[in-house]
């Protein structure tokens, strides 16, 4: 393979459009952007790639044959699991729990709801269950907290409840019984029935057990993920196949990885495919954290806009956090996902008059792909704050998507005229730069709100602004809240799929295990702990290394990273921790896993709130196996001046801004080299994005293709 050969693709394929990212052997890299095709999004993913390829005058046949891996992001499954279209999913549960599915918790009445409406009752509601009440089954069975059988399975009960769903025509089958996490032999025996009786049948249709995908405790939470599994995870799986059919037409001999929840990428083969159902703004995050690496930052704020939404993580000493049981399409879940905050308001939201209190009122829901009014192609009648930006100068309506959509701002004009100007007695003007300001000082609040809900303070980090829409907005939503320096990449609008580049080709497993050591406890309970620990270690580490096998890596191939999930006894929350041994099997390697949790927990909170006297509980057990993989380089470029060159300046365009036209000059992005400083009011502008530096403010693009924007 030669020096410039193209090795790696990222591809983020959002609800609006599709990115993909190009890495080659010498770590240069180029970005692509299209349309997003829920119909076809291979189709979408190939459209990208003509885009991205163009710019090194390379076909997209000659590139694929060289390709040694691709790693997808997308929302192909989330939206299956919010649509609900999935499959006929059948379940069966321990008889008297045949509607704790459909109950669910109580959170979930009100997930997604704002704080105003989340105090009216009748606001309050209950999504379709995945799995209906007739395709629920019960059968007898019992089996304890402690794991300990207390009623035997009745197997005739089963092979009734199999019968029975295989007459309702269900198309999988997910089984989750009380307690499986401490003793799935029941939930086994279950499955084997099933398949035994479905081969009988004739029938061939997945089995799904709760104790060999989700072993962990919250039977909410476990049934739910599993019938996730049943639900959306296979149907996804068939898209992804086609996605891999499309790149094999095209040459490609590589395999196809996927952004998971945990951060880590896993093959589209992967037994678990449901710690995919979230991967589309995961990329901006690890490739935050993989720039941050690169650069020296260890305290980052991610804000990424696309679209639709506004989503946001904190980078804390180097790491991201990871939550235990988020939710996900407004259902709680048994998967590690890296703690992000997420607002439905993006550059394609709609935006409305509020008719009882005459207010503008953005989003949640979206234009997604089509834009706008703006685009008159589009089918859209409602405004967007996409059309507000064609009105006040912000975007160039002839190069939108490189000149892919021609922007019409007369139709924009006269849609905000009708919609928000004349309802609120405005000029159009000033109804469009007032949905700027109302996003820009909402999205400035929430991200305030993160960072402090924390514990937190702007001030200690620095914020990256990424996603299409990003650089558009980041002096709106960075202002006044005093980061250390906001930094906007060259690539932004295709930065989660630089993020998925950059990311480890990695399998995560993880299994409650209960574990207490009371204060003064002796050797003999600290060694008993550790044999616990270390026999979920070993049959996670089982799972991981079979993972990696149906890739075609062996064992040696695989670095093993165990870790463990501790608390104070008595407390609510636990900490993730690294392991700091390979095994354990002894008091000493106790005191160790003790030494590591009290660090973190003074580091995440205080030294003065560690509390050993109350003795030390493990609440899970995890597992992480590793197998390296070739990753972007950071750009370095000379520096050449703070004076952009010549062919950088392509022209001006009248820029609306408190209240007044103002002339803004105009950049080409890709123009401008390291060192070039650029004065407001300017509109920086690239085929994939556009960064606007208002009046009061600069930016300076430094040599590593990173721009730094700030107010003067």
């Amino acid at each position: 393979m030669s020096a410039t050969a193209v090795e790696v693709l990222g591809i983020d394929a959002g609800g609006t459009m599709t990115d993909t990212f190009f890495v080659r052997t010498d770590g240069e890299f180029v970005v692509g952007k299209s349309q997003s095709n829920p119909d076809n999004e291979a189709l979408a993913i190939v459209e990208s790639a003509h885009d991205a390829l163009a710019l090194w005058n390379l076909g997209v046949e000659e590139v694929f044959a060289d390709l040694v891996t691709s790693v997808y992001s997308g929302t192909a499954m989330l939206n299956r699991v919010v649509q609900r279209k999935g499959l006929r999913v059948g379940l069966i549960v321990n008889r008297g729990m045949e509607d704790f599915h459909r109950m669910g918790r109580g959170i979930q009445c009100y997930l997604g709801y704002s704080l105003e409406d989340r105090l009216h009752l009748n606001t309050h509601r209950y999504d379709a269950p995945l799995v209906p009440a007739d395709c629920t089954v019960g059968v007898t069975e019992r089996v304890d907290g402690q794991g300990d059988v207390v009623i035997p399975l009745r197997e005739a009960e089963v092979y009734a409840a199999v019968d029975k769903l295989i007459k309702k025509k269900v198309e999988a089958i997910a089984i989750c019984l009380l307690h499986a996490h401490k003793n799935g032999g029941h939930e086994r025996r279950v499955a084997q029935i099933c398949r035994e009786v479905l081969h009988q049948r004739g029938v061939d249709i997945p089995v799904f057990a709760s104790t060999d995908y989700y072993p962990t405790r919250k039977e909410s939470h476990r049934s739910n993920t599993t019938i996730m599994e049943a639900y959306a995870a296979e149907p996804s799986r068939q898209t992804l196949r086609r996605i891999r059919e499309q790149m094999l037409a095209l040459g490609g001999k590589f395999d196809l990885r996927v952004m998971a929840s945990h951060g880590g990428t896993i093959s589209w083969r992967a037994k678990e495919l449901a710690r995919t159902l979230v991967s589309g703004p995961i990329g901006g995050v690890i490739g935050s954290k993989y720039l941050g690496e690169q650069l020296g930052y260890d305290n980052i704020a991610c804000s990424d806009i696309g679209g639709t939404s506004f989503d946001m993580a904190l980078i804390t000493k180097g790491e991201f956090a990871i939550q235990k049981d988020p939710h996900m399409a407004r259902l709680l879940v048994s998967l590690p996902l890296v703690a992000m905050d997420s607002v439905g308001a993006g550059a394609g939201s709609f935006v409305r008059i509020d008719p009882y209190s005459k207010s503008i009122r953005l989003g949640p829901d979206s234009a997604g792909y089509r834009v706008g009014v703006c685009w008159a192609a589009s089918g859209i009648d409602t405004v967007t704050v996409t059309d507000c930006h064609v009105i006040l100068g912000y975007l160039n309506p002839d190069n939108f998507l490189g000149g892919q959509i021609k922007l019409d701002v007369e139709r924009a004009r006269a849609a905000v005229k009708e919609q928000v100007a004349d309802p609120l007695g405005l000029t159009v003007e000033n109804a469009a730069a007032g949905v700027i300001e109302l996003l820009d000082q909402s999205l400035r609040g929430h991200l305030r709100s993160m960072i402090n809900a924390k514990g937190y303070n702007p001030i200690d980090f620095v914020c990256f602004s990424y996603g299409g829409a990003g650089p558009v907005h980041t002096y709106g939503y960075t202002q006044g809240l005093g980061f250390k320096d906001v930094v906007i990449p060259a690539w932004a609008a295709g930065f989660s799929a630089f993020g998925c580049a950059s990311a480890e080709f990695e399998y995560r497993y993880d299994k409650s295990v209960d574990i207490a050591v009371a204060p003064g406890a002796g050797d003999a309970v600290k060694l008993a702990s550790c044999v616990t620990l270390e026999q979920a270690w070993r049959e996670l580490r089982d799972k991981v290394i079979e993972e990696f096998r149906i890739n075609g890596f062996e064992a040696a191939d695989i670095s093993l990273k165990p870790g463990f999930s501790m608390q104070y006894l008595g407390q609510l929350n636990d900490l993730e921790i690294d392991s700091p041994l390979p095994s354990v099997a002894s008091a000493a390697d106790w005191e160790r896993l003790v030494e590591a949790f009290d660090d973190t927990y003074a580091r995440v909170y205080a030294s003065a709130a560690r509390s050993p006297e109350l003795g030390f509980g493990i609440t899970g057990a995890i597992m992480r196996g590793i197998v390296g993989v070739k990753k972007p380089q950071v750009p370095h470029e000379e520096f050449s001046g703070q004076i952009p060159p010549a062919a950088a300046v392509t022209g001006s365009r009248p820029f609306y801004r408190g209240g007044v036209w103002k002339e803004a000059k105009l950049y080409s992005m890709e123009a401008l080299r390291a060192g070039n400083r650029v004065v407001g009011p300017a509109v920086i502008e690239s085929p994939a994005t556009t960064l606007v530096v208002p009046d009061g403010w600069v930016t300076e693009l430094d040599n590593h293709r990173l721009f730094h924007l700030r107010e003067v």
